[in-house]
């Protein structure tokens, strides 16, 4: 029985993030993508798992309104969309911890605090940070950093996490994140990290170079063939195989429609994702 998306909802929202909710009333959907224009008119697409009802979307600029499109993801169909309005409030006292008409001290938690950030695994094209929370409970966290050619990125992250694998990275350069915790409204830190990914043929971990040796390489896993499973007007569905071997993660690469390059993650455990 095909699956029922429900209202989407803008549940939160602050000057540079909106938590979107939405409702699934019948049935469960494998996936849903997020869809909106940045502050340049870029598209930007957002994955979000199946068993999620809930995303916070972040990176927006203040007192600007947004469109946010929820598809929902069910085999080979795409269902939606969904749509929600809001405007982005307005910075009042700086962009790094901001309360907007919150609830009295007195009624609030314990504001968390936001421990140390490492670079805790490193490979030539990728990065697995890891951070602590010595008190307290965030929403939701987002790491910022700059790709290659410059352009900045963003990765959010549930408030459960404690690490996260940044994909998608250069081979022997200097890469700089920031960590930053939402709770409520407010927008704690940045705590930050510096790493240099590798060169191919060596890795990482916890602070010890292991280099791989040529007449003992690990057994690398095989990527099998990449087919376009389904095709709408304005979207791909994409399938592959692994013959062999496991991956820790897939990173899909393409140019929109303006010619900029896109990158959507996905987790080691897929076989399909659907482009937007």
């Amino acid at each position: 029985s095909q699956p029922i998306l429900g209202e989407l909802t803008a549940s939160h929202v602050s000057p540079d993030s909106v938590q979107l909710e939405w409702s699934v009333p019948e049935g469960t959907f494998d996936s849903f993508v997020v869809q909106y224009k940045d502050a340049e008119g870029q598209p930007q697409v957002l994955p979000v798992d199946g068993g999620s009802r809930t995303v916070t979307v972040p990176g927006l600029s203040p007192s600007r309104r947004y469109k946010f499109n929820l598809y929902g993801v069910w085999g080979r169909k795409r269902l939606g969309p969904v749509s929600t309005d809001t405007v982005t409030g307005e910075w009042v006292c700086g962009p790094h911890l901001c309360p907007l008409g919150a609830a009295e001290p007195e009624e609030r938690p314990s504001q968390p605090i936001l421990g140390e950030l490492t670079a805790s695994h490193v490979t030539p094209d990728s990065v697995q940070l890891e951070w602590s929370v010595p008190e307290g409970t965030f929403d939701s966290f987002t790491v910022q950093y700059k790709d290659a050619q410059g352009q900045p990125q963003v990765v959010p992250v549930d408030g459960g996490s404690r690490t996260v694998t940044v994909p998608g990275l250069s081979p022997s350069r200097r890469y700089k994140f920031n960590l930053y915790g939402v709770w409520g409204r407010k927008r704690l830190g940045p705590v930050s990290t510096d790493a240099v990914t590798g060169e191919w043929g060596r890795r990482t971990i916890h602070g010890s170079l292991e280099c791989w040796p040529e007449e003992e390489p690990p057994s690398q896993p095989i990527l099998g063939e990449l087919t376009a499973s389904h095709v709408t007007p304005d979207s791909v569905q994409l399938e592959w195989s692994v013959p062999e071997g496991t991956f820790d993660s897939f990173v899909v690469q393409y140019k929109d429609a303006e010619g900029q390059p896109q990158v959507v993650p996905v987790d080691g455990g897929s076989r399909t994702v659907t482009v937007p």
